[in-house]
C-alpha cells in the first residue's frame, strides 16, 4: 500500500456525528449502532453500557479488546473518560481474572476484619490497612486505589460508594437490606483517624486515643479536607506525613501481598508520652509571648506553591505506572490461586 493510500485511509470521517480515524470506523458504527438500538448514550458512554455491548456482541477475546481500544480512543480524542478502564468491562474480558478476584475478596475481606483497630501504632496500620483491602477486594486496580481522595467515598443508605478516577463507581452494599455494609464500619473508623488529625494535628493524641479512645464528631469535609488523600503512608512510629500525599501504587499492591500470604510482621506497642488534661480530652500546649519570624507566613505559601508545581504532572506518571501495577496484580492472582 502506497503512502498516499495510508493517508487517505487515516484520515478522519464523520460517524454518527464525530471525526474518526478510518481504522476505527467500523468497530465505532458497531457500537455507535447499538447504542442507537438501546437507547444508550454513545459518547460518553458508561462502563455498565460497555459491558452490556460486549455481552450482546460475543467475539473472540482479541476482537473484543480491539473494540474495547477503539471506543477508549475515541472516548479520549473527545476528552471523555475511557469507559473501558473500569472493573466491569476488565470483568467482561478476561473472565479468568473475574473468576480469580471472587475467589480472593473473601480472603480479603476477611483479612480486613481481623485486623486491630486499638493500641499503638498496630490500630493506626489496622484501621487504614483494613479499608486498603476492603477496597482491593472490589477489583478496583492499586494506581486507581491509591490516587483516592477523602471526598471520593461517601455512605449512601447502608453502604459505602466510591467514586473513582474517571467517574467510576464502586458501591460496598450490604449483604441484606436490613443489615449495614460490614465496609461501613472499616470506613468510619479510618475516617475517624483523619478527623481526629484535622482536630487535633498530633501524634502523641492520636496515640492515646487509640488506646482510650474518645468520641470524634462527625463533620463535613471541607473543599480542602475532600481533595486530600484517602490512604497515606505511616512510618513505623506511626507519624503521617505532614503535607498530606497519597500512597504509591506499588505499596498498595505490597501491602495487599504481604497481607494475603501473613508476612505482616507483628508491630510491637510503642510507649505513650502523656499529655496533660487527658480526662477533659485531647488539649495542645499554647506557650504564651511567641515571637514570630515577620516573613513565616511568606515563606509558607511560597513553600505551598513550589510544592503544588512540584506535583504537577503526577496524573500522568500514575497513569504511566498502572498497567505495571495491573500486571503485579495479575502476578500475584496467579500465585496465590489455588491449583
Amino acid at each position: 500500500m502506497s503512502a498516499s493510500t495510508e493517508r487517505l485511509d487515516e484520515s478522519p470521517e464523520t460517524v454518527s456525528g464525530l471525526r474518526i480515524p478510518a481504522r476505527y470506523r467500523h468497530d465505532w458504527a458497531l457500537f455507535a449502532d447499538w447504542c442507537t438500538a438501546t437507547d444508550q448514550l454513545p459518547l460518553p458512554a458508561t462502563p455498565e453500557a460497555l459491558a452490556l455491548f460486549l455481552h450482546e456482541h460475543p467475539a473472540a477475546p482479541a476482537t473484543q479488546r480491539r473494540r474495547v481500544s477503539v471506543i477508549n480512543t475515541v472516548h479520549t480524542r473527545h476528552g471523555h473518560p475511557a469507559p473501558g478502564r473500569s472493573e466491569t468491562v476488565r470483568r467482561r474480558l478476561d473472565t479468568a481474572r473475574a473468576a480469580r478476584l471472587d475467589r480472593l475478596a473473601p480472603l480479603l475481606l476477611r483479612k480486613a476484619a481481623e485486623l486491630p483497630i486499638t493500641g499503638w501504632p498496630s490500630g493506626l496500620f489496622g484501621r487504614r490497612d483494613a479499608l486498603l483491602l476492603t477496597l482491593a477486594a472490589t477489583g478496583m486496580p492499586f494506581a486507581q486505589l491509591a490516587r483516592l481522595r477523602r471526598g471520593d467515598v461517601t455512605v449512601d443508605a447502608g453502604a459505602v460508594v466510591v467514586v473513582a478516577t474517571g467517574g467510576e463507581r464502586f458501591r460496598l452494599a450490604p449483604e441484606s437490606a436490613a443489615a449495614e455494609s460490614a465496609a461501613m464500619g472499616v470506613f468510619r473508623r479510618w475516617a475517624e483517624i483523619l478527623a481526629f488529625l484535622d482536630a487535633y494535628p498530633n501524634t502523641d493524641l492520636l496515640a492515646q486515643h487509640l488506646t482510650d479512645p474518645v468520641e470524634v464528631e462527625p463533620v463535613a469535609l471541607t473543599d480542602r479536607q475532600a481533595r486530600q488523600p484517602l490512604l497515606s503512608p505511616i512510618d513505623r512510629w506511626g507519624h503521617l506525613p505532614l503535607m498530606p500525599q497519597p500512597m504509591t501504587a506499588q505499596s498498595v499492591a505490597s501491602i495487599v501481598q504481604e497481607h494475603l500470604s501473613g508476612r505482616v510482621r507483628a508491630r510491637a506497642p510503642l510507649p505513650l508520652r502523656k499529655q496533660s488534661g487527658r480526662n477533659e480530652g485531647p488539649t495542645v500546649r499554647i506557650e504564651s509571648e511567641i515571637d514570630l519570624d515577620p516573613h513565616y507566613y511568606e515563606r509558607g505559601v511560597a513553600a505551598r506553591h513550589h510544592a503544588r508545581d512540584s506535583l504537577d504532572g503526577l496524573g500522568d506518571v500514575f497513569d504511566d505506572i498502572e498497567a505495571r501495577a495491573d500486571a503485579l496484580l495479575e502476578e500475584l492472582l496467579t500465585v496465590l490461586a489455588p491449583t
